[in-house]
């Protein structure tokens, strides 16, 4: 029988898509699932579920999942990149969507436990994977920094996971009280996605500070949540090719709200950061894909408390 494994991501626009689009099955992908965990889904029977691809960006993991059988939606809050998403698919295998980001604000007090009620009654009241990675960045030199830009790092990057954990808590972890009576082990997933930027990035107080929030976090719920077969984890990634780390240029721009915020790094930094990683490139969102994988897969289910470092070997931040 096929197994459903829900999923809750953390992203702007996942009340104003399961509102609005019609999506059955829920055998539910987050944002960044990778090819790695495909061979162990179809081992457990499933596939020729629905899967979302929330922050889909180009398509590279929506195309993915529905090569391998999946009906696929694809969303993200960017017109230009969906077209290039579109102009991939030739043959019309997925539903590509835009989303509002407007519709629904994660930092908005009351969201996260709307976004959870909306999952749990999606799910049928069922979590099994919760993963935290909605945000951005605003850079600047801290004495150039504003309180609002570095308190927006702290509400998007800490204070958003919290809640969303906080709110999902008795779907994570009520369940496992039956489970232990029947003599059952199920193990259910958090990841956050943290930054290597969390041990000292230049230019980046308010993000640094913000990652190093949720990495507390995580390994707080760790210690709470351990005894309910609940693994918390982070990721922390280096340089990987997105939006956010692309060549700094007029057009690398994102909207937050009604304020349009510049990303990427500069050309000549993002090419003196690029010779510090052993590996000699950047990575890419498919590798990224298989650390979240990974953690969010039957073979870690002894990990916990753990932060992840996917970054091809980059040298990065202070040391203890």
């Amino acid at each position: 029988a096929k197994r459903e494994v829900p999923v809750l991501s953390g992203l702007d626009a996942y009340r104003d898509f399961a509102s609005h689009y019609d999506v059955h099955g829920w055998d539910w992908f987050a944002t960044m699932y990778g090819p790695r965990l495909f061979a162990e889904l179809e081992a457990r029977g499933v596939r020729g579920g629905s899967a979302l691809d929330a922050g889909c960006g180009t398509g590279t993991l929506a195309l993915a999942l529905a090569d391998r059988g999946f009906r696929t939606t694809g969303l993200d809050l960017s017109h230009a990149l969906l077209d290039v998403a579109r102009r991939k698919d030739a043959a019309g295998r997925v539903r590509w969507v835009q989303g509002d980001v407007t519709a629904f604000d994660l930092t908005r007090e009351g969201a996260a436990q709307e976004l959870v009620a909306a999952a749990g009654d999606a799910f049928g009241g069922r979590l099994d994977i919760v993963v935290n990675n909605a945000g951005y960045t605003l850079d600047a030199p801290v004495h150039k920094l504003s309180d609002d830009d570095f308190q927006a790092m702290l509400d998007i990057h800490t204070i958003v996971p919290f809640r969303v954990l906080r709110a999902a808590a008795p779907l994570l972890r009520e369940p496992a009280k039956a489970e232990r009576a029947e003599g059952r082990e199920v193990f259910r997933k958090v990841v956050n996605v943290a930054s290597l930027a969390a041990y000292g990035n230049a230019g980046q107080a308010n993000y640094s500070a913000a990652k190093s929030g949720v990495i507390g976090l995580t390994k707080t719920l760790a210690r709470e949540w351990g005894a309910y077969k609940v693994n918390v984890n982070a990721v922390a990634f280096g340089v990987i090719d997105t939006r956010l780390t692309a060549a700094k240029t007029g057009a690398t721009k994102i909207a937050i709200g009604e304020r349009e915020i510049q990303v990427g790094i500069p050309e000549q930094a993002k090419a003196a950061m690029s010779a510090m990683i052993a590996i000699g490139r950047p990575g890419t969102a498919k590798e990224a894909a298989g650390g979240i994988a990974f953690l969010c897969s039957p073979w870690s289910d002894y990990v916990t408390g753990q932060v992840l470092n996917v970054s091809g070997g980059i040298a990065f931040g202070m040391g203890a």
